[in-house]
């Protein structure tokens, strides 16, 4: 499993909760679109999950943007993951940024509002704030391999596709997707 997060905003910690936290802690890898805004937050989730890999937002510390890159490619579950905070241009902005990496999918945050949007060369994917959500839903993603039988070929093999959810920290499902290699 894949766990995705964006826009911690906390000086204390991690502020996982519920399915939030049960995501971090059983996920194989999980990725961080910026915004900590501290070193206790960024150090938080690295204790909680199995590998963090992330980027710095423009409200982390000096700390955090020293440890953290601005953007990176990721390639999980036989997907290329482009991630970055934010890019200038919106949703064009971030599907060029996207495609100059080859991304099957862009991962951003920034606006703290959970949204899947279908682009010509890759999906974009913001998983929203599940601690600071400022008016919009709380979110936090997931991304599985499907069940056997659900996709692949005849003997069974299914790389390359996922099938994700955008949750709230409670598990309330806020919006299905899947993405494929391109």
């Amino acid at each position: 499993m894949i766990a995705i997060f964006s826009d911690t905003h906390s000086t204390n910690g991690h502020e996982l909760e519920g399915e939030a936290l049960a995501a971090v802690r059983e996920a194989d890898v999980v990725v961080h679109a910026g915004d900590f805004t501290s070193e206790a937050a960024l150090e938080a989730f690295q204790q909680e999950a199995n590998q963090l890999l992330a980027v710095h937002g423009n409200a982390d510390s000096a700390a955090v943007r020293d440890r953290l890159p601005e953007a990176r490619v990721v390639e999980a579950g036989g997907i290329r993951f482009a991630v970055t905070h934010r890019r200038d241009g919106g949703e064009m902005g971030l599907a060029m940024f996207g495609r100059s990496r080859d991304a099957d999918i862009v991962v951003s945050g920034h606006t703290h509002r959970p949204t899947v949007i279908e682009s010509e060369d890759c999906l974009l994917l913001n998983p929203g704030s599940h601690a600071d959500p400022r008016g919009n839903r709380p979110g936090f993603a997931v991304l599985e391999e499907p069940e056997p039988g659900e996709s692949g070929d005849a003997h069974g093999k299914r790389d390359g596709r996922l099938e994700g959810e955008i949750r709230e920290p409670s598990g309330t499902l806020v919006e299905s997707f899947s993405v494929e290699s391109n």
